[in-house]
C-alpha cells in the first residue's frame, strides 16, 4: 500500500480499485524477469519476419496502448510501419484496414480478452487475413485472445501477463500498465537502457508519483473540478487519452473530460476551459518537446487563472508534479497514467461514487459484451 505522509490511505484502502492501481510497482518488479526471459524470443522472431505493417489492436484503454507504442516506433527507421488499429474500428470498418498481399504483424492488447470486438477481431483475421502474424498481451488466462488457435498459416505468439494485473475493478489500472511495458520489453530493440534497471527505475518512481498525487488530490479540498483536460505531446497524447477516460470512468461521467495535444488544444477545443476546470499538461522529456508543453501551460495560466493548470513533468523546478523520465517518454508514460489515477480515485471518492463500479445501473461494464458481429462480406 502505497503511504501518504506516512500514512496508509485508509478510506482508499477498502476500494480493490485503489488496491490493484497501488500494487502496480510491486507487480511490474515482480514480472520483469519472465517477461525478459520471453521478450528476447519475441523480438528475435519478429525480426526475422521483415513485416510490412504492424498494428497495434485493443478496445478503449487497450487500443490506447497502441496510440502511445505507434507514435514511439514510427520514429524509428526501418520498413515496417507501425498503426494503431482500434478493434472497435477494424470491426465496423474492415476494408479499411484488411488488404491482400500486405505483410502484417497483429498486436492485440485486452484485459478480460473477452470483449466483443476482440472476438470480431479475430473472425476476422481467421477469414480474410490467416496469413497474419499474431502477438497476443492478455492478463486473463481463461480468455479468448489467451485460448483461441489462429488457423494459420500465420504464426500465433502469447504473452500471458501475471494473474494479478487481471483488474477485477471496472477501472483498468495495472492490466494497463503492464501490458504498456510490457510491449515495450518485447518489440523496443533498442531500449533507452537495460530492461531490468527499466523495470525498477520505473516501480520506485511510480511508488513516488503516487504519494505525490494523493496528496495535490486532496489538498484541494473536497471540491473536484466540472471538467479535466489532459494534454500531451507526442508519445505522450496516448497517456493523456488514457489519463481523461479514467477520470471520466471513476466519476461517472459527473467530470467531462477532454485529451488533446498540447498544441492542437489552442485551436479551439482550448474552449472547454472555464473557472472550474483543471488543465493537466503532460510536459515532455524531450527538450526541444517541453518549451511548447510549458508555454502552453504558462498561456493557459494567464488567461484562465494560476489554478487553472496542473503541471506534471521531469524538471521538478519548473512542474507542480515531479514525474522522471525513464529512459525517454514512450517508457515513462506509465507514470503520467498512474497519476491520473489516483488523481480519479480521489474524485471518485469525494463524489461519494461505488469506486469499484461507478455504474450502479450497469450502462457501463468492465467487459463489453453483446455486441451483434456482421461478417464482412467477400
Amino acid at each position: 500500500m502505497i503511504p501518504v505522509n506516512g500514512k496508509t490511505p485508509g478510506a482508499l484502502a477498502k476500494w480493490r480499485t485503489f488496491q490493484e492501481a497501488t500494487a502496480q510497482p510491486t507487480v511490474w518488479r515482480a514480472w520483469a524477469g519472465a517477461l525478459a526471459s520471453q521478450a528476447e524470443e519475441i523480438s528475435t522472431g519478429i525480426r526475422s519476419r521483415d513485416y510490412d505493417e504492424i498494428w497495434f489492436c485493443g478496445a478503449g484503454t487497450s487500443a490506447f496502448i497502441g496510440e502511445t507504442l505507434c507514435t514511439y516506433f514510427n520514429s524509428r527507421p526501418g520498413r515496417a510501419r507501425y498503426r494503431c488499429v482500434a478493434t472497435t474500428d477494424l470491426v465496423s470498418c474492415p476494408r479499411n484496414y484488411i488488404r491482400p498481399g500486405v505483410k502484417v504483424l497483429v498486436v492485440s492488447f485486452g484485459r478480460s480478452g473477452n470483449s466483443s470486438e476482440t472476438i470480431g477481431t479475430l473472425d476476422l483475421l481467421d477469414r480474410h487475413a490467416p496469413d497474419a502474424d499474431r502477438l497476443n498481451f492478455t492478463c486473463n488466462v481463461d480468455g479468448v485472445l489467451a485460448t483461441r488457435k489462429a488457423p494459420g498459416p500465420g504464426e500465433q505468439r502469447l504473452v500471458l501477463l501475471p494473474r494479478e494485473t487481471n483488474d477485477q475493478a471496472l477501472a483498468m489500472t495495472s492490466s494497463y500498465s503492464t501490458m504498456l511495458l510490457s510491449a515495450l520489453v518485447c518489440l523496443d530493440d533498442r531500449p533507452p537502457m537495460p530492461v531490468a534497471e527499466a523495470i525498477s527505475r520505473l516501480a520506485s518512481a511510480a511508488e513516488a508519483v503516487m504519494a505525490q498525487s494523493l496528496d495535490l488530490a486532496r489538498s484541494a479540498g473536497a471540491k473536484t473540478p466540472s471538467r479535466a483536460v489532459f494534454l500531451g505531446s507526442g508519445v505522450l497524447q496516448g497517456a493523456a487519452h488514457e489519463s481523461a477516460l479514467k477520470v471520466l470512468e471513476l466519476s461517472a461521467g459527473a467530470i467531462s473530460t477532454l485529451w488533446d495535444s498540447t498544441l492542437g488544444f489552442r485551436h479551439g477545443p482550448k474552449a472547454i476551459v472555464d473557472a472550474n476546470t483543471r488543465v493537466h499538461v503532460l510536459v515532455s522529456g524531450n527538450p526541444h518537446t517541453r518549451r511548447y508543453d510549458m508555454d502552453a501551460a504558462n498561456e493557459i495560466r494567464a488567461q484562465y487563472g494560476a489554478n487553472t493548470v496542473l503541471t506534471l513533468g521531469p524538471n521538478k523546478h519548473e512542474v507542480d508534479l515531479h514525474v522522471p523520465t525513464v529512459g525517454n517518454d514512450a517508457w515513462t508514460a506509465v507514470l503520467y497514467v498512474v497519476a491520473a489515477q489516483m488523481q480519479a480515485i480521489v474524485w471518485s471518492e469525494v463524489l461519494g461514487l461505488d469506486i469499484d463500479n461507478p455504474f450502479s445501473g450497469g450502462t457501463v461494464r468492465r467487459v463489453v459484451e453483446g455486441l451483434i458481429l456482421y461478417p464482412m462480406e467477400e
